[in-house]
């Protein structure tokens, strides 16, 4: 039977009784359509689970009480940053979903030259929790435990010049393939245009600051493939694709 998850963004113990906040308690009710009794699992970022069952569900409030905790999310063999230039609409929110079900750590969206997306104050504070309620409904989906980390969005001038030795430039016309690359220590941070790419000065800039230039194939790929293609071969190659997680125990 599927699990339905649920994000919280409160403190959790096994025993506790909660109220959910509106967004948890309007989808257990309203789109899960969960009644008293019924089973769910609820997480707050902390690496765990905690298996729970509704107590009551009215148009005013879900309470649920929680009944065991399951043993810790691993920490991935590779921490991946995808730092991505902001593109419009659902292509920026295929593109971190998907990315978060792939197994990024982190996200940072990027202002660059050919960004056809321009925001500020409100709008931009808006479009912030917007693409964090994107992540977590992805970790939601996905099973994760723990909520990769969403950076405020900045201009690529000034994220290049906070240094990023680790980091790899997806270019179509770069000699260097991804399978020729050394095994990354423990992190790796990809960078991705938006719609048009990076400009060539922007590349330039990019490996002035330590960014290998990679080619990932023969074919052009969208702003919102290209990342999940990435992320996937990098997976594959040094990240958690290479190995089963060991399996989920609950303590009550």
């Amino acid at each position: 039977m599927r699990q339905h998850r649920l994000f919280t963004e409160q403190p959790l113990a096994v025993g506790s009784e909660l109220r959910l906040e509106p967004r948890p308690a309007r989808h257990a009710a309203k789109v899960l359509r969960l009644v008293p009794g019924a089973p769910v699992v609820l997480f707050n970022g902390d690496g765990y689970d905690y298996d729970a069952q509704l107590l009551s569900s009215t148009r005013e409030e879900v309470r649920v009480r929680t009944l065991a905790v399951s043993a810790p999310e691993p920490e991935p063999p590779l921490a991946i940053t995808l730092a991505l230039g902001i593109s419009r609409g659902e292509r920026m929110d295929l593109a971190i979903q998907k990315a978060v079900e792939l197994g990024v750590s982190a996200i940072q969206p990027l202002f660059t030259t050919r960004s056809l997306v321009r925001l500020s104050g409100d709008r931009l504070a808006k479009r912030h929790a917007h693409w964090r309620g994107v992540i977590i409904a992805a970790c939601e989906q996905s099973g994760r435990r723990r909520l990769p980390r969403l950076e405020p969005p900045i201009p690529l001038a000034r994220w290049l010049a906070s240094g990023h030795p680790d980091g790899i430039l997806l270019h179509q016309a770069a000699a260097t393939a991804l399978t020729a690359l050394p095994p990354p220590a423990a992190t790796l941070t990809l960078l991705i245009g938006p719609e048009g790419g990076l400009t060539p000065d922007e590349r330039e800039q990019a490996q002035a600051q330590g960014l290998t230039p990679v080619w990932l194939g023969p074919r052009v790929l969208r702003t919102e493939t290209a990342p999940l293609a990435a992320i996937a071969a990098v997976q594959a190659l040094w990240g958690d694709f290479r190995s089963h997680p060991p399996t989920v125990t609950r303590a009550c």
